[in-house]
């Protein structure tokens, strides 16, 4: 999934007249890596803070499993719900600055000119040269309108379509929220079960956080190993808080 630059021999292959049309006529290819990692960092952390908050409030692992479940497609579905809405809104906001600026261009054509003018101007550009490339853009509108929303407001023209977003965010979700899970799973429907599900459970939430963390720092690079640490103490943060606010109200649950 990453960049597979092989050496100068390549790079310069990959930048023959041909081949730089050949990739600019494919256009922009979408990465939902934030989706993945976003969907499956939270579903860990949050299906493991009810399997802490569950084992520190000393109930059985029915409980546990009961309760992790229903946060696992609850909270994934949520998730995935609110991930569609919002890049969705991304698309809807940028519909309506496309309209703004169309309904500019054609009220202050001028305005709209001297705008692309000082951009470019503040890019170093100047004198003649810079009047060339001020009629080059506005002499066509599409153009135009696609530069004023990079160059004036900041935004992508393309961006993520909003349900293979949730979709991504949904799947990790669930895939890496069932881990912390499994272990009472497994201790409910095998005969003997296993005698610490939850030490099994903190292992292999923890070995999911570094995956996903060397997944993260494989494609988009850098060092491997710390980003697979530095996600696994950003979850057993999370995981010593829940653990301790169930410890806390364990007697609370006693009560009930």
């Amino acid at each position: 999934m990453g960049r597979n630059l092989s050496g100068p021999e390549h790079l310069r292959d990959m930048h023959t007249p041909d081949r730089v049309s050949e990739r600019l006529d494919k256009g922009r290819s979408q990465s939902y890596l934030k989706d993945i990692v976003y969907g499956g960092v939270d579903g860990t952390i949050t299906t493991f803070a009810v399997v802490a908050g569950v084992v520190g409030a000393d109930l059985s692992a029915g409980i546990v499993v009961i309760l992790g479940l229903a946060n696992l497609i609850a909270d994934g579905f949520s998730m995935a719900v609110s991930n569609f809405l919002g890049t969705r809104a991304e698309q809807q906001f940028l519909h309506m600055i496309r309209k703004e600026e169309e309904g500019e261009i054609q009220l202050v054509p001028d305005g709209e000119k001297e705008e692309i003018r000082q951009i470019y101007a503040k890019k170093g550009f100047e004198g003649n040269l810079l009047e060339q490339v001020v009629e080059v853009i506005t002499s066509d509108e599409k153009v135009w309108v696609d530069t004023m929303l990079m160059e004036e407001h900041g935004l992508l023209l393309e961006g993520p379509e909003p349900g293979k977003a949730a979709w991504w965010t949904f799947v990790a979700f669930l895939i890496a929220g069932i881990v912390p899970v499994a272990p009472f799973i497994i201790n409910l429907v095998v005969d003997g079960g296993i005698s610490t599900p939850f030490l099994w459970s903190s292992i292999a939430t923890a070995a999911t956080f570094f995956v996903i963390g060397v997944f993260k720092a494989r494609v988009v690079g850098g060092n491997t190993i710390k980003a697979g640490v530095e996600t696994v103490a950003v979850g057993g943060i999370a995981a010593v808080l829940a653990y301790g606010v169930g410890w806390l109200l364990r007697g609370v649950a006693d009560g009930l």
